[in-house]
């Protein structure tokens, strides 16, 4: 017998029972930080460890991040049929498939393996993004929903500030850099054996976040969170929705989506190329492995701003426009900054400073569009949402686009692609989220 869901108001919860669901959902958005960031350390040890050039090196973010692509829509079904804490448990599990996955890709050192798990991880990620960033939007006042989601922004960033610098402190030793250089100069034989050694590293780290996401998948499923009621809509929203048959009659919600895709792929950008780029620099793996946690900082200093500021001092939409804005004139710094300048220990040109500047211009981009995007959707508010994670394969898409022209025109030069992305951003902030009509 089909087990019944058991869904409430959200505006019938206490604000106990609203403040627990919060904190349950943060350390969720922990998680799927610690498990995305980790991506950025990933990226250039793959690169060394399977011998990989740029644009091969960045199929770790597109075998992660496409799976939003494929995985998206579906979630909304499974959550429609089984409700947000099952379909999170699931969500969970699937993660946790991918990651046991690696310890066979590692002890073959098969990039395909690393490439299937990491896909898997992914498609288990956009279950729960397809559940939590909906149901945190929806948890209370709807004109305090960015403020919310950048309380998620924190614990989402933090996990991905600690991600590479424990992952980099379990595998990388104090000797990798001069082991680095010499790995060219290798034999083959020598060679395999050292990168051999070298790609096992993984095999313990992931078995652990394996087990760790299986055991999390358990606690949600039995946790104090609420199922919301997305499907019945009020008079009003009944109203106005009367005459709609598809989730394509809401055009700020589909612009939404394209704009989820652009900011995503900004955002893992500036993340996910800067070891890379510090590497132009001269400026090793084992110095450069912090410049990630630098950007993400940025990050959670404006989520920690939107929190004081929002909506007391300024809107949501208002928020929107600054950061887009902010993030095309980094970008511009970043393209035509030139010149060497020694900051936090680092000697390096002051373009790479703008790369990390973008974190505080990407900080509220996300945090804006949800809100204005599942404005006024009712009952199609987990189809909607489902339409906004596939945007996330924004984050698999970019970096590939950006790892083409890194090979073909220069790391500098390649960070042209964000012009575009960001031109837009502005336009869904200025226009984009207040249409109701496509004509």
């Amino acid at each position: 017998m089909k087990q019944e869901i058991i869904s409430v108001e959200a505006s019938s919860l206490s604000k106990r029972d609203t403040t627990i669901s919060i904190l349950i959902v943060g350390v969720l958005f922990f998680i799927f930080g610690f498990v995305s960031w980790i991506n950025a350390i990933l990226i250039p040890y793959f690169k060394i460890a399977c011998e990989l050039t740029n644009f091969q090196s960045y199929l770790v973010a597109f075998a992660f991040y496409i799976s939003y692509l494929v995985m998206s829509v579906p979630s909304s079904y499974l959550l429609k049929a089984v409700g947000f804490k099952k379909g999170m448990m699931f969500g969970f599990w699937t993660m946790a498939v991918g990651a046991f996955l690696f310890v066979p890709a590692a002890y073959l050192r098969t990039y395909e393996i690393f490439l299937l798990g990491l896909f898997i991880l992914g498609s288990g990620l956009a279950i729960l993004q397809t559940a939590a960033n909906p149901y945190i939007t929806i948890l209370g006042p709807q004109n305090r929903a960015a403020q919310r989601i950048s309380i998620m922004g924190i614990c989402n960033k933090a996990a991905g500030i600690l991600a590479p610098l424990l992952f980099a402190a379990v595998i990388l030793r104090s000797t990798d850099s001069e082991l680095f250089k010499q790995i060219p100069l290798m034999g083959e034989v020598e060679k395999a054996a050292v990168l051999d050694e070298l790609i096992r590293r993984v095999m313990v780290p992931y078995a652990c976040v394996g087990a760790v996401l299986f055991g999390l998948g358990v606690f949600v499923r039995y946790s104090p969170l609420p199922e919301i009621d997305t499907e019945h809509e009020s008079e009003e929203l009944a109203s106005a929705n009367s005459g709609k048959t598809s989730i394509f009659q809401f055009p700020h919600l589909i612009l939404g989506a394209v704009a989820i895709f652009l900011h995503v792929g900004t955002q893992v950008i500036a993340i996910d190329t800067i070891i890379g780029y510090a590497g132009s620099m001269n400026i090793q793996l084992m110095e450069a492995k912090v410049f990630p946690s630098y950007t993400l900082f940025l990050t959670i200093c404006g989520y920690l701003l939107g929190i004081v500021t929002i909506p007391r001092f300024i809107s949501q939409a208002n928020a929107l426009r600054i950061c887009t804005l902010l993030g095309l004139i980094f970008t511009l710094c970043i393209i035509f900054a030139k010149g060497n300048i020694t900051f936090l220990g680092h000697t390096a040109d002051l373009s790479i400073w703008f790369i990390v500047l973008l974190g505080f211009a990407n900080s509220l981009v996300w945090a804006g569009i949800w809100p204005l995007a599942l404005d006024g959707l009712g009952r199609y508010t987990k189809l909607g949402a489902s339409i906004m994670i596939m945007g996330l394969s924004g984050n698999a898409v970019l970096p590939l686009v950006y790892g083409y022209f890194a090979d073909t025109a220069g790391l500098r030069d390649a960070y042209w692609v964000l012009f575009p992305c960001y031109i837009y951003l502005v336009f869904y902030a200025v226009k984009g989220h207040k249409l109701r009509r496509w004509s």
